[in-house]
């Protein structure tokens, strides 16, 4: 069995044994999409050998992430919880730790396709900061599509939304997801160039 094969079928468990109990299904549907859209990449670029074991790791992590967010909602998650109770911060902010690996997630993605198409030169910082810059973008795009489901859905997407009140909630989860981008960029370029080489 390949190394894909196993990462699909830990997406497709994490989705089947959280949505069952869901607090809200409409919102535990809205949460875990990404999952959904990330699973044909991992069986396309998996089943031609071009997808590395970290890369794997990242998507299983996050994915566990948003399926616990989907579960619970954002607000009421236990990690989250836990952390407040610790007395680090005044709110849930489990949200947080999902919008840091929204821009992990797909900074290490763009890197590994473009090095893998000959288009990134390992420690090339033009290339870095653009991919850096598109994982900002994608999280912006993120909110788009959550305005578009506050506008559609009304109070029913105040979970989605996991706002809880907070007044710079959008500006915070794009800055977070800057930051998870920088922060995979920066720590573990040469992880991942090694886990790379390994695969090929």
């Amino acid at each position: 069995m390949k190394s894909y094969h196993i990462t699909l079928g830990i997406l497709a468990l994490f989705l089947l044994v959280s949505f069952p109990g869901a607090h809200d299904r409409v919102t535990w549907w809205l949460e875990v999409f990404p999952i959904f859209l990330a699973a044909p990449v991992v069986w396309h670029f998996g089943r031609s050998g071009r997808l590395s074991p970290f890369l794997q790791g990242v998507i299983v992590f996050h994915a566990l992430i948003l399926c616990i967010g989907g579960h619970y909602t954002y607000a009421l998650a236990p990690p989250g919880e836990w952390v407040r109770d610790l007395g680090i911060g005044m709110r849930n902010n489990y949200d947080k730790l999902g919008h840091f690996m929204q821009g992990v997630t797909p900074v290490i993605a763009i890197r590994e396709i473009l090095m893998r198409q000959n288009r990134w030169e390992p420690n090339t910082g033009f290339m870095a900061t653009l991919a850096v810059l598109a994982a900002g973008g994608i999280s912006a795009v993120y909110k788009v599509v959550e305005m578009i489901a506050a506008l559609v859905m009304g109070g029913g997407a105040d979970a989605f939304l996991g706002t809880q009140g907070f007044v710079w909630d959008t500006q915070t989860d794009m800055a977070t997801a800057l930051v998870g981008a920088l922060f995979a960029v920066l720590l573990f370029s040469k992880t991942h160039l090694r886990s790379m080489t390994a695969s090929e």
